[in-house]
């Protein structure tokens, strides 16, 4: 996906057919023909055209807020020539027909973004076609624009919904008959287009999963143990089973899977207050299991204990590192440390499940990222056939990547079956944070030297991560959290002679997951900072030490991050270009103030940011500007989602920094809601955030994720240049900024 775009491949993107099999996905069967006087022309499961000429396509990727509900449908209006105003959207259900339904890794874009641009511009051709025999002339001289295909002789125009009687007859062209659009003629695509959805959220309108009802529904909340993998023993019911509004409260042993349906009580009333009241006088006597010894200070003496020790893995070993360090000028050693943190989403987790016994069947709701998984963990759970299985994807009031986790659409289908009516679970905000998977906490134990010249020379790193011990294939494996194993690869890793990372996994019984950015959104910090470190110890410009390692080949051997080659070229653009946008070394700051720049390659997406920041001497912080260059590819699809990406990357990137950590006591979490888990305000939010997109040959690539990584490294390193105290532990708010 990082290849460039040849110029073989540009013709074929833009004049060739589309090659066979290609749109299977979606496609109705050529010569499957639609009565004549159709009242719709639906060329694939995507698009509808009616007679009034209104467009209605089908968004099939969950959307947690990152605007894909509405960019890609751009791609397929755009090439089927209608005018946003008759675009009509619909959110599609769980279905094969529209393949790959997950949304996360910021894949959504670069997974689809070919593809509809084939089905909008198949769509345009057969309505050309039909244009071309109603008038009794050649399609080459018809051409389709605004909602209409005009003849270019003779000027007549035929409006879409006038065509599709004859529309619906026509099979699908063959390949050589279907053109995409040339880049240069695109009227819709980096353009500025409001979210399908914006008028419903600012007016309060029901979208979200915690929204949904249905007749005669029931409400459940669902109570696990507050140690992770303890089990309920027994509990109160028949005093809960007593109280107002009640129905029903009953036990669901589960299982020892922490990322399936874990055990607990169960309490299912006839509203949302009756079950959360009932929740309040639960009384549960647990077996608390091995979780109940984790402590995050017993965890960060054994990570202080394995310093200096050999890893249990060896991630990459270049040269010699022990040479290295005895002839550099200068050596660093530095410790960075992070803690286990939770997604916080604003809607919390939720689902709404309908068991009909009668014959078997089980309708969801859920505000999911990852459909297909919810459906299938359903299934191994509980036996259902997945035909049986009808799931409705609902918007989700954020996500994260927790919503790509599916425990609470599994708790909702328990429930379910043991209810004779639909029945929504909602999660507390307690619930959420306490109950989450969370994005892992590490340590990494870090050395470098530099030369006389101020040269990198050597670099070890040892990392000392989290685990659950799983079963593989007959075999007990610790298998690392999510984004908590660290890559061989990672920059600044196979850029070095002599270089050695190693790793030592922590066994615990704490759920973890996807966290926005996984891995990226730590490691960058950790690197960059101490990237920092060494650029300060050698007396070198940051910016001039970063080209240095990056040096001057333009793809670097190996794989980078999810099997990706990593353009050098690229990433020197970026870093370039925001030493040039932000006026790096041009400007005189006073004590207090300061630069810091940093970049990341995360996600398809090569980013640089540069923060600038004024500490007061109290330590105050205040981010005065944060200034970020881009490369996602040759196409900004939206340029209005494309700019709140880059806007909520930094504000979320930030708020991570300063304020949330999750303390772990005797196996649970101490932090219970936003009255201790602290995130970001609006007075701290950056009064400027300045946006520069750069437009390379590249496939088009997502933007929810790459432009958080880099946040933090480059406030880090601007606190630095302001006060000269470095930030080695998260969050900031742990760290005293005050100066004199």
């Amino acid at each position: 996906m990082n290849a460039p775009l040849s110029p073989a491949r540009r013709r074929f993107l833009g004049t060739s057919a589309i090659g066979a099999g290609a749109l299977v996905i979606g496609m109705n069967p050529a010569g499957a023909l639609a009565a004549p006087n159709a009242a719709t022309f639906t060329p694939n499961v995507f698009i509808s055209i009616d007679r009034k000429g209104i467009v209605t396509l089908v968004s099939k990727q969950p959307e947690i807020g990152q605007g894909i509900k509405t960019s890609l449908p751009m791609v397929i209006a755009e090439e089927l020539e209608i005018d946003w105003k008759d675009v009509r959207i619909v959110q599609g259900d769980l279905n094969p027909a529209y393949g790959s339904q997950g949304a996360g890794g910021s894949t959504s874009t670069p997974t689809n973004y070919e593809n509809f641009h084939r089905l909008g511009a198949t769509a345009r051709t057969v309505l050309v076609q039909a244009a071309a025999q109603t008038w009794k002339v050649p399609a080459e001289e018809c051409a389709a624009a605004h909602g209409a295909v005009v003849h270019g002789p003779s000027k007549r125009k035929l409006g879409y919904g006038a065509l599709v009687p004859l529309a619906a007859t026509l099979p699908l062209p063959d390949a050589a008959q279907v053109q995409l659009k040339d880049p240069a003629s695109y009227r819709l695509l980096g353009t500025r287009i409001g979210g399908v959805d914006n008028a419903a959220i600012v007016s309060g309108k029901p979208l979200f999963g915690i929204d949904v009802q249905l007749p005669g529904m029931l409400y459940a909340v669902y109570a696990k143990c507050p140690v992770f993998g303890g089990r309920p023993v027994s509990a109160n019911l028949d005093a809960i089973k007593a109280m107002p509004g009640v129905k029903d409260a009953f036990i669901i042993e589960g299982s020892d899977n922490l990322n399936g349906l874990r055990p607990g009580v169960a309490i299912v009333a006839s509203s949302t207050w009756s079950a959360f009241k009932a929740r309040r006088a639960l009384e549960v006597t647990w077996d608390e299991g091995v979780g109940a010894g984790h402590s995050w200070a017993d965890f960060a003496a054994q990570a202080k204990a394995a310093a200096g020790k050999p890893g249990t893995t060896t991630l990459r070993k270049d040269g010699d590192v022990v040479a290295a360090f005895a002839g550099a000028a200068k050596t660093v050693e530095a410790s960075y440390t992070y803690p286990f943190i939770s997604h916080a989403s604003m809607e919390p987790q939720n689902c709404t499940a309908w068991f009909k016994p009668a014959d078997g069947t089980l309708e969801l709701w859920a505000p999911t990222q990852n459909p297909g998984a919810g459906q299938a963990l359903v299934t191994s759970t509980f036996g259902i056939p997945k035909e049986k299985i009808t799931l409705h994807i609902i918007r989700s009031g954020g996500g994260f990547g927790r919503r790509l986790s599916s425990d609470f659409i599994v708790e909702a289908a328990a429930i379910a079956q043991k209810v004779k009516a639909p029945v929504k679970l909602t999660w507390t905000r307690e619930d959420d944070l306490q109950h989450d998977h969370f994005r892992p906490g590490g340590f990494h134990h870090l050395r470098g030297g530099v030369d006389a010249n101020g040269k990198l020379v050597g670099w070890q790193n040892h990392f000392v991560t989290f685990a659950n011990r799983v079963e593989r294939e007959g075999k007990s494996i610790l298998q690392p959290g999510s984004g908590g194993s660290l890559s061989g690869d990672e920059f600044p890793g196979r850029w070095l002679a002599n270089c050695l990372l190693e790793q030592t996994a922590l066994e615990c019984r704490i759920p973890m997951g996807p966290w926005r950015a996984p891995g990226s959104s730590v490691f960058s910090w950790v690197f960059h900072s101490f990237i920092d470190e060494l650029a300060h110890a050698g007396g070198r410009d940051p910016i001039a030490f970063r080209l240095e390692l990056l040096g001057d080949k333009d793809i670097m051997p190996g794989t980078g991050e999810r099997g990706q080659p990593y353009s050098v070229a690229r990433m020197r653009n970026v870093l370039k270009e925001v030493a040039d946008k932000s006026g790096w070394g041009k400007k005189k700051f006073a004590k207090g103030q300061g630069a810091g720049v940093a970049f990341h390659f995360s996600h398809r997406g090569y980013v640089a940011e540069v923060a600038e920041v004024t500490v007061s001497k109290e330590g105050q912080l205040k981010i005065d500007r944060v200034v970020v260059v881009t490369d996602i590819g040759a196409q900004i699809v939206n340029l209005s989602g494309a700019e709140n990406q880059v806007q909520g990357s930094v504000i979320d990137g930030l708020s991570t920094l300063m304020y949330p950590a999750l303390n772990i006591e005797k196996g649970r979490v101490v932090q219970s809601n936003f009255h201790d888990y602290n995130l970001l305000r609006m007075p701290d939010a950056p009064p400027r955030i300045d946006i520069h997109f750069l437009k390379t040959d590249y496939p088009v690539t997502g933007l929810g994720e790459p432009v958080l990584p880099p946040l933090a490294p480059a406030v880090c390193n601007a606190i630095f240049a302001a006060t000269g105290k470095r930030v080695r532990e998260l969050p900031l708010s742990k760290t005293d900024l005050s100066w004199s």
